[in-house]
């Protein structure tokens, strides 16, 4: 029986199994993750999702199990971002023929984007948090505490005016009807400005800690932080809490998404009859292989046999509601999107605002220059991804959206 993996192996270093047949896998991204290969505390091999591509010290798309130490830049700075997904009761004959109203209503009750002027209010937070906020911050409140004591430049962060946030990039809320016309809420965000502070900075203190221990790297990015040393327990607990931040901040917008349903559609509905939330942009205590370790999911989403997931495609694309089928040798993993094909620069030089109208037709969503980055053809195709990860997961549900929220 053939493998569905192609595996890369270097003398000396721990070997890579990449499940991308049909799929792009660049040289840069295949060095990068050579790279990590060769860290001493690698456990067993690296699993690399069809959605693979080039990330910032770590590749994105990949799986990291390790024993004994852990790399901050591997998990990132989007600390716990995820992805949510609730069916409602709604079916597309109950929607509006047209969905601006709807769109501008979500938009309205769930702050997205981002102003970077001091002299005006950030789109992107809330000026002041509402008391449903306020309540959902109370549960995280006395971590962020103990966090601060620790290291006090997470104090002035976006916190709590983050919370029920969307963010600007590749962030999004959906409205998608699944195979059988059902109406579908989908939302992905992680942990906004207090969890990218958090990564950021153990990741310089990761790189300190090389540089006073003489340790030299590849790439400096992968500074990591061994079992121990004085930062490992505190970098657990503040990715820990980070994860439960940005599993609260998904659950807010969907509250905020269904209550902005509910005043612009005049049929009462549910949305209690399926929900996802999972994180992609995290670190896990697994066992695999008689081991107990360490696993970094960068950009991949656990897929443990029968556990629901998420894996979403491009602003004009199918998104897909998953079950793991328990894959061991990709430490029951599966891919977390498309994966980009164009870095965002490339996206905006070379794909026309006409393209992208054309690519987000039937689409409710922002068809302005702003956004190309995001744009379809920025992305791998979404049905050769799931293709190529099909002893990874099974589909459940198959969504296509109609309303696109971009910040």
């Amino acid at each position: 029986m053939t493998s569905s993996y192609e595996v890369l192996h270097q003398q000396g270093q721990h070997p890579i199994k990449a499940w991308t047949r049909g799929v792009s896998f660049d040289e840069n991204s295949r060095q990068q993750l050579l790279n990590i290969a060769g860290l001493p505390f690698i456990h067993k091999w690296i699993a690399v999702m069809p959605d693979v591509h080039l990330g910032k010290g770590a590749t994105i798309g990949s799986v990291i199990p390790t024993v004994g130490a852990v790399i901050p830049a591997a998990v990132g700075v989007d600390l716990g971002c995820g992805m949510m997904a609730t069916k409602t009761t709604l079916s597309a004959s109950q929607l509006p023929d047209s969905l601006t109203a709807l769109r501008s209503e979500i938009e309205k009750r769930v702050p997205h984007g981002r102003v970077a002027n001091f002299k005006v209010r950030d789109t992107g937070s809330w000026g002041q948090a509402p008391e449903d906020v306020v309540q959902a911050w109370l549960p995280l409140s006395e971590g962020f505490q103990r966090l601060c004591e620790k290291h006090p430049c997470l104090k002035n962060t976006n916190n709590l005016n983050h919370l029920g946030t969307l963010g600007t990039g590749n962030h999004f809320i959906e409205i998608c009807l699944d195979e059988a016309d059902a109406v579908w809420v989908m939302l992905h965000s992680g942990s906004r400005g207090v969890g990218n502070r958090i990564g950021t900075h153990f990741i310089e203190l990761a790189k300190k800690d090389m540089e006073r221990w003489f340790i030299h790297l590849p790439d400096k990015d992968l500074a990591y932080i061994p079992e121990g040393s004085e930062h490992f327990k505190s970098y657990l607990e503040a990715v820990s809490w980070a994860q439960d931040f940005a599993l609260a901040n998904r659950i807010m917008m969907m509250n905020n998404v269904l209550a902005a349903m509910r005043e612009v559609l005049p049929v009462p509905f549910s949305a209690e009859l399926e929900a996802v939330n999972c994180h992609h942009n995290y670190i896990s205590r697994e066992h695999h292989y008689d081991k107990n370790v360490l696993v970094t999911r960068k950009g991949a989403v656990s897929a443990k046999l029968g556990e629901m997931g998420i894996i979403p495609g491009s602003m004009g694309a199918k998104s897909f509601i998953v079950r793991g089928l328990g894959n061991e040798e990709s430490f029951c993993s599966c891919s977390h999107g498309a994966g980009r094909v164009m870095s965002r620069t490339q996206a905006k030089k070379l794909v026309s605002l006409a393209e992208h109208i054309q690519a987000t037709a039937g689409v409710e969503c922002r068809k302005d220059e702003a956004v190309i980055d995001e744009t379809p053809s920025a992305y791998k195709p979404i049905e050769a991804v799931m293709a190529a990860q099909a002893d990874l997961v099974e589909i459940v549900h198959t969504l296509k959206q109609v309303v696109c929220v971009k910040g």
